[in-house]
């Protein structure tokens, strides 16, 4: 790679190393929540590059991935349906060949020091996670595309690498019940989320079959956290209340036995939770 995770290290604030170096995900402290970095590091590098995920990978900091196809059927990491936002080029991801996709410049748009990165296939982000066996972390793929086939061909990615147990399934997965049945077919062994917006939508999504996580977009209390884990499922928090600098919402959420948080601010997150 043409920008190594040293150059990435020298292109950002001494802090960003220092604060996190020493941090531990959950895995490895009970009851502290794993953090999953919102499209990797994106305050501090391009989203969605593998320059962002390794970087990643090496503090210990999980993170979010989205997952969209070219026009030649190839999975590609990239947020939006169109190239324009994070690259130098323009054009729907579902109109352009991986080749003219990754001909785009995916870093400079963020800053000159990360020009030449480029959107990542999903087999390649996969091939880095299993680059850090070690690493107790945990990856959530947002399954943004819309077919009937990228559940399996996630799965099957997923097992040629041997990261399937570090992966949580959510975007699409979360809203649409087709999607949950197809990823339990692919595998037993995927960790499957369904969403709930508030304590009604919680029944159904504690007693869903389907699922091994919870996704819960408000801060729930400590007795429905506790309902969710009394079925052997775990919690995923996203949105409002934790996305943001959310000092307060994060020490509650490890309070009360949230497993997972997903935000913004990972590395600050994470200085929180080594104090």
């Amino acid at each position: 790679m043409k920008h190594t995770i040293a150059r990435l290290y020298f292109a950002l604030p001494l802090l960003f190393v220092v604060v996190v170096s020493a941090a531990n995900n959950g895995f490895l402290a009970p009851r502290q929540p794993l953090v999953v970095a919102h499209r990797g590091l994106l305050l501090q590098a391009p989203e969605n590059t593998l320059a962002n995920y390794r970087a990643c990978l090496e503090l210990r900091l999980g993170f979010e991935m989205d997952v969209l196809r070219s026009r030649d059927g190839k999975l590609v990491c990239i947020h939006d349906q169109t190239v324009n936002r994070t690259t130098n080029g323009e054009g729907r991801v579902d109109e352009l060949t991986l080749k003219q996709i990754q001909d785009l410049d995916a870093g400079g748009w963020f800053d000159v020091k990360f020009a030449g990165q480029r959107v990542p296939t999903i087999d390649a982000v996969f091939r880095l996670l299993a680059e850090y066996p070690d690493a107790n972390v945990l990856v959530a793929v947002d399954i943004k595309q819309d077919d009937l086939q990228v559940e399996g061909e996630l799965v099957r990615l997923a097992r040629r690498h041997d990261v399937l147990d570090r992966l949580l399934f959510i975007g699409r997965t979360i809203t649409n019940a087709p999607v949950r049945e197809r990823l339990r077919r692919a595998s037993g062994k995927a960790q499957i989320a369904r969403v709930a917006h508030n304590s009604e939508e919680l029944v159904g999504s504690i007693d869903d079959q389907l699922t091994d996580w919870v996704y819960v977009r408000y801060l729930p209390s400590a007795e429905e956290v506790k309902r969710i884990h009394e079925k052997r499922k775990r919690v995923f928090i996203a949105g409002a209340s934790v996305a943001g600098n959310e000092t307060v919402n994060w020490q509650r959420a490890t309070e009360i036995g949230i497993d997972a948080i997903l935000t913004d601010y990972s590395l600050e997150l994470s200085a929180q939770l080594r104090e």
